[in-house]
């Protein structure tokens, strides 16, 4: 199968064959037609597959094929992404794809003056990318109008809804036309994912191009114990061991993310990093010194999971498990991207149990184990398995109390010095997904 076979025109083939696309990957062989035939369509298939091209390629065609030129202060098709860097990386793609076309793009995203960017929509936009928050913002200062939109894509939608854009999502839903093309791309496909489908879109083409929640068999993973106190300190020694050239490093915390970036700074190391309390000018420029090759260790918040697309990056690092299970897959789909092969490991303490645990089981895999010498955690990782069970280590028996005046009493429980008492059970933040109060839905 070719990119000719499934009826594009003439000038996006050319962008393709010049940005070195041969043949379609699975998403995109099963997207583009259904994309271009005006279905509403959910699709889900792991990271680095080509999902971007899957719905921005056909819906470029669609916008060069049909409808008016685009009028002030409007859009013709909107992306939605949950993060300022995915709404970059998409827009860098639609505008290659674009190249050749006669098509206007523009992404608009927080953390950044909105007054540039509302003079850029006077004159009206083909394609908008954004993120909701700006995009309400600017809905509602009117430099922005969308009775003239075609097609609403939703990129990652189930990040949206992991970082609180519930509300947001309802209010974009209200300030759409009834009628339109809805398409719903992410990685994975939760439950409360399905539940927005339902309510969002009509009728529509569900692909699943691969298991769900299911890590790309490109990316060879692996799990070292270490006391939590010490990850810094293994993060440096497998560095030196490893001669890592270039490594993204995912860190829970922004003042964990500052913390080690100090510690690698400090040992000469040439590390930078990047979190949610940095401006966006100072993301981006750590972002593109890292691709760079500038910078040799990115240390990121879960902000960046999804927005980062760096060619051939060998290896990524989890130097604390994601409090939410499908951030792994988003994290370490990082690596191994468009065939190339990749590794991700993950430095694991005890009181992370229960997140690998709870990774073990989406992914349907145990991770394997190796352990480094000079590093053997002094609190036990109690063993896991895909079955979701932490595997306890079986407790000795009490002591039978002493007979006589002589013993201390009542001394309870006791367990062997190497045993650590499990930890708390996880609990998966709920998210909220929105209820958007609606009439009959017109068919198109």
């Amino acid at each position: 199968m070719t990119f000719a076979t499934l009826g594009l025109i003439e000038p996006l083939l050319r962008a393709l064959e010049t940005l070195g696309y041969q043949t379609p990957t699975p998403v995109q062989a099963q997207a583009i037609p259904a994309v271009l035939a005006g279905r509403d369509l959910m699709a889900a298939a792991q990271t680095g597959t080509g999902k971007t091209a899957g719905f921005a390629v056909p819906l470029l065609q669609l916008l060069t094929m049909e409808g008016p030129k685009v009028a002030a202060n409007s859009a013709r098709a909107l992306i939605l992404c949950p993060t300022r860097e995915l709404a970059e990386q998409v827009h860098a793609s639609v505008a290659e794809y674009a190249q050749n076309l006669p098509l206007t793009t523009y992404a608009v995203y927080g953390g950044v003056s909105i007054n540039p960017q509302m003079m850029k929509l006077r004159k009206g936009v083909d394609i908008l990318v954004a993120t909701p928050g700006r995009l309400i913002d600017l809905f509602r200062q009117n430099a922005l109008k969308l009775n003239q939109l075609q097609t609403l894509v939703l990129d990652e939608a189930d990040r949206m809804l992991d970082l609180g854009f519930s509300e947001e999502l309802a209010n974009i839903y209200r300030m759409l036309p009834k009628k339109r093309q809805t398409l719903l791309f992410s990685a994975t496909f939760s439950d409360e994912i399905r539940t927005l489908a339902g309510q969002m879109l009509n009728d529509p083409l569900s692909i699943e191009v691969s298991p769900r929640n299911v890590a790309a068999n490109t990316v060879k993973q692996w799990v070292v114990p270490v006391d939590k106190k010490r990850k810094p300190e293994l993060f440096v020694h497998l560095m030196r061991k490893g001669r890592w050239k270039q490594v993204l490093v995912f860190a829970k915390t922004r003042n964990g993310v500052d913390a080690l970036v100090d510690k690698l700074q400090g040992l000469g190391i040439n590390a930078d990093g990047i979190h949610g309390d940095k401006p966006q000018a100072t993301r981006q420029r750590a972002l593109d010194r890292f691709k760079s090759s500038e910078v040799q260790i990115l240390v990121a918040t879960d902000v960046a999971a999804r927005g980062l697309d760096i060619e051939d990056l060998p290896l990524v690092v989890n130097f604390d498990l994601p409090i939410v299970a499908e951030d792994y897959i988003h994290r370490i789909g990082r690596t191994g991207r468009a065939g190339n092969t990749g590794e991700a490991i993950s430095l694991v303490c005890a009181d992370e149990v229960n997140m690998l645990s709870a990774i073990e089981m989406l992914t349907r895999q145990t991770l394997n184990r190796h352990m480094e010498q000079d590093f053997e955690p002094e609190h036990r990782v109690p063993d896991t398995d895909a079955s979701g069970q932490v595997v306890k280590k079986p407790k000795k028996p009490k002591k039978p109390k002493t007979s006589g005046g002589g013993g201390k009493r009542n001394l309870g429980k006791w367990v062997d010095s190497g045993e650590v008492a499990p930890a708390e059970p996880s609990i998966k933040p709920v998210r909220k997904v929105p209820v958007f109060n609606t009439g009959p839905r017109k068919k198109k």
